[in-house]
């Protein structure tokens, strides 16, 4: 069929199939077509017919837009417009439309990542690896949450718009999952807004690798109108809370809970330690007689810290398993405890705690010693902070006024656990 009128919804739907398959062009826009298939299917397709870099010798391209349904006449004519221009600059959008169809995929990008990108982009650890459990945490988000959502986008096509709706469907908990995978062993996926402001996180470092391998030019995260940044945690426990918490956790003991469980959690308590660093102490990593641990491998690289009286007391009373580092192996395997993931929530629920988490008790060690008049850089030194300098020469930690905070605050905290609240607990200043 020769040309015909200006294509719009009208003209598309009255144009009938025939026996063979016919083409309407555009009376406005040369170039621009409608393809209709013969019976039975009768499918219609807008499409472009272009020469590259003109002339009646050059190559002649045919390039589909779309399906009549799925793009108005309008949207169709828009997009030829655009092809037709590309190829009077002497460009060949087919040839931009193939290379775009091989890009590769966000999944394809993930994989990339986890084999060359888990680093550490910024702080004094620039341009280290992850550490193993920060690097496993860190690629089940992306496979858990972002590859379901936009694994078979291309990582062009990702805009901020695609950033936003993401994190709104993690935080409505639309990646959630519980499968079985195996004899004794599962897969449970949780969503909500902490983790989708975890995996947004995730997600720009990835996208910043993406630009350092040249494979965009931008990182639409950073456009991205999300909340990147997790809530400040003011929540701390009174020592009345932390009584509750000591009944919660020796009842759980007297009903065969694994006394594992409990005394990581009184050790977090006593500590301040992170949840693996309690978890993953090695034996070799405390000084008895100094009173003090040597944590390898915290959040802070290698860090001196003191221990209170009551810790050390309850790591001295720790049955010794000659066939592990640790003070509180793994039931099966060459690892340590992770049981408490199963064990804390039956002691807050029991304790009658809300909003705690074993972070928690890590801000509640904080204001406890800043409520018995210690100063911010004493708490940062029983902390572990990466800027404090109180303990830095383990030589001198016996010696240490940190020390004798430490057994003064997890003495307070050890007497609460006990049954025996004797202070009270105010909210840490910040520096």
């Amino acid at each position: 069929m020769g040309k015909g009128t200006k294509l719009t919804k009208r003209v598309v739907d009255a144009a009938e199939p025939a026996d063979r398959r016919c083409e309407i062009w555009d009376s406005e826009l040369a170039g621009f077509g409608l393809r209709i298939e013969p019976n039975p299917s009768g499918k219609k397709t807008f499409f472009v017919r272009y020469r590259v870099g003109g002339g009646r010798r050059a190559t002649r391209r045919n390039m589909t837009i779309g399906t009549y349904g799925a793009v108005t006449p309008e949207e169709a004519r828009g997009e030829a417009k655009k092809i037709l221009g590309q190829a009077a600059n002497g460009h060949d959008p087919a040839d931009v439309r193939k290379a775009r169809r091989r890009e590769m995929t966000f999944a394809e990008l993930v994989d990339l990542y986890e084999q060359k990108g888990c680093i550490i982009q910024r702080g004094f650890r620039k341009g280290q690896p992850m550490k193993p459990m920060t690097r496993r945490q860190t690629m089940k988000r992306l496979r858990n949450h972002v590859v379901p959502l936009i694994g078979r986008k291309r990582i062009g096509d990702l805009r901020p718009k695609d950033v936003e709706q993401l994190a709104r469907d993690i935080a409505a908990h639309k990646t959630n999952k519980d499968e079985k995978t195996g004899f004794r062993t599962r897969v449970i996926v949780r969503g909500g807004e902490g983790a989708a402001r975890k995996v947004v996180r995730d997600l720009s470092a990835v996208f910043t690798f993406a630009q350092r391998q040249e494979l965009r030019q931008d990182n639409p995260c950073a456009h991205a109108a999300v909340n990147k940044v997790d809530n400040k945690r003011k929540r701390y426990l009174t020592l009345e809370e932390v009584q509750r918490l000591g009944a919660a956790l020796r009842e759980l003991e007297e009903e065969g809970t694994n006394s594992k469980a409990t005394n990581i959690a009184r050790l977090w308590a006593l500590t301040g330690f992170r949840r693996n660093e309690a978890a993953g102490l090695r034996r070799a990593e405390v000084d008895f007689g100094r009173g003090g641990v040597r944590l390898i491998d915290s959040k802070e690289g290698e860090s001196i810290r003191p221990l209170g009286a009551p810790a050390l007391a309850l790591l001295h009373s720790v049955p010794v398993d000659d066939k592990s580092p640790y003070f509180f192996p793994a039931e099966r395997g060459d690892g340590f405890y992770v049981g408490t993931k199963r064990i804390w929530p039956k002691a807050i629920k029991r304790a009658g705690l809300t909003g705690v988490t074993p972070h928690t008790l890590r801000h509640t060690l904080g204001s406890t010693a800043v409520s018995f008049g210690e100063s911010l850089k004493m708490a940062g030194a029983i902390l572990g902070h990466a800027t404090v300098a109180a303990t830095e020469v383990y030589a001198h930690l016996q010696h240490d006024p940190s020390k004798q905070v430490a057994d003064r605050i997890s003495g307070a905290i050890s007497a609460a656990l006990d049954g025996n609240p004797t202070a009270e607990i105010v909210p840490l200043r910040r520096a």
